[in-house]
C-alpha cells in the first residue's frame, strides 16, 4: 500500500496520536489507546509507520527539534496538530521520500517483542507460526480475522509461516516493503535504507511501499528493496543462512564484511584496518562466542587483534 492509498482522515489521526505521544503529557491510557488504534487495520498500521518515520526525520532535523517546531507553530498560528503537520509537508502525500526508513528509538523500546545485542528469541504465534528474532531486533504483532501481520521495526527475523485454515495471508511489513506468504519459511532483514528478503521454503510476494508492482521470490532467492526500487535478484545457498544455529558461514567473504556481521552480535566497537579489509575469508564462525571467532581469525590469517577494552577492538595486519 503506498501513501496515496491511505485515507487522509486516518493519516490525520496518526498525526494527532503521534504528537500526543511525544508531548510529554501522554498517560498510560494514551499508550494503550494508541496501540489499539494502530492495530485496528492494516491501513492504520501503515499510516502510523508513515507518520512516525516522517516526524523522526523531518528534513534531517533531530526528532525533538522537529517536535518543538511543530508545537511552536501550532501555538503561534492556532492550528491543530494535524493541520500543522499537513502544512509543514510531513505526510507522504507530498511525494516519495528517502528518509522514511528511519525510526525513533522509542519504537523499538515499546515494541511487542525485542532482543538485545547478541540475543536471539524464539516466539510461537497463536496460528502455529514461529518467529526467531535475531540480535538487536524488534517486532510488533497484529493478528485479526482477516490477516496475520508482523511489523519488523529493526533488525532481522526468521519466519516459519504456517498455512491458515481461513486463508488469512501472513504479512511481514518493514519500513521499505511488505512481504506476503500464505505459508513459507523466509528471513527478513532491515539494513539501513533497504530491506532484504531471503526465501528458504515456499513462495513470498514482496511489494516496495511506494510501488504497485511486486516480485515473487522462491526458495534460494534473495532480493533487497528500497521504498521505490527493486535491487537485483540474487541466488543463495539456503544452507549458508545459519545464524539461527548460532553460526556465520563465510565463503570467500571480505574480512570487513565478516567483521561487520560479527559486530552485530557483540557490544562496543569492532574496527577493521583498511590494509586487511579486502582479505578473503572462508570458514564457520561462532556468533554466540565472537571472541572465539576473532581468535580463529588471528590464528589462521596474518592478523592481530588489538584492544583497549573488550568493547573497543581492532583487527589489524600482523607485522
Amino acid at each position: 500500500m503506498n501513501s496515496s492509498m491511505i485515507n487522509p482522515q486516518i493519516l490525520g489521526e496518526a498525526a494527532d496520536w503521534l504528537v500526543q505521544l511525544h508531548s510529554g503529557t501522554a498517560t498510560p491510557s494514551d499508550h494503550q489507546a494508541i496501540a489499539h488504534w494502530r492495530n485496528r487495520s492494516a491501513e492504520h498500521a501503515q499510516a502510523w509507520l508513515r507518520a512516525e518515520a516522517l516526524l523522526g526525520e523531518f528534513r534531517s532535523v533531530p526528532a525533538n527539534l522537529a517536535l518543538q517546531t511543530l508545537q511552536r507553530a501550532s501555538r503561534k498560528e492556532g492550528l491543530s496538530r494535524r493541520q500543522t503537520l499537513t502544512r509543514m509537508g510531513l505526510f507522504l502525500m507530498a511525494g516519495p521520500l528517502g528518509f522514511a526508513s528511519q525510526h525513533m528509538p522509542w519504537q523499538q523500546w515499546t515494541a511487542d517483542q525485542r532482543t538485545a545485542v547478541g540475543e536471539q528469541k524464539r516466539l510461537q504465534l497463536p496460528d502455529g507460526s514461529e518467529l526467531l528474532l535475531n540480535t538487536e531486533s524488534a517486532v510488533n504483532i497484529a493478528f485479526n480475522g482477516h490477516e496475520r501481520r508482523v511489523m519488523l521495526l529493526e533488525g532481522e527475523v526468521l519466519i516459519n509461516a504456517a498455512s491458515d485454515p481461513g486463508a488469512r495471508p501472513f504479512i511481514v511489513e518493514t519500513p521499505q516493503c511488505v512481504a506476503r506468504a500464505p505459508g513459507a519459511r523466509f528471513c527478513v532483514r532491515i539494513h539501513g535504507s533497504r530491506s532484504q528478503v531471503s526465501v528458504l521454503e515456499g513462495l513470498v510476494e514482496v511489494t516496495p511501499l511506494l510501488l504497485s508492482q511486486s516480485a515473487t521470490l522462491k526458495a534460494g532467492e534473495r532480493q533487497s528493496f528500497k521504498l521505490d526500487r527493486f535491487d537485483s535478484l540474487e541466488r543463495f545457498d539456503t544452507r549458508a543462512l545459519a545464524w539461527d544455529k548460532g553460526m556465520l558461514l563465510a565463503n570467500n567473504m571480505r574480512l570487513d564484511e565478516l567483521l561487520g556481521e560479527l559486530s552485530r552480535y557483540r557490544p562496543g566497537v569492532l574496527r577493521c584496518h583498511a590494509d586487511v579489509a579486502g582479505l578473503r575469508v572462508s570458514g564457520a564462525f561462532s556468533l554466540r562466542d565472537t571472541d572465539a571467532s576473532l581468535r580463529l581469525l588471528s590464528d589462521t590469517l596474518p592478523l592481530k587483534i588489538s584492544s583497549l577494552t573488550r568493547y573497543w577492538m581492532s583487527v589489524e595486519p600482523r607485522v
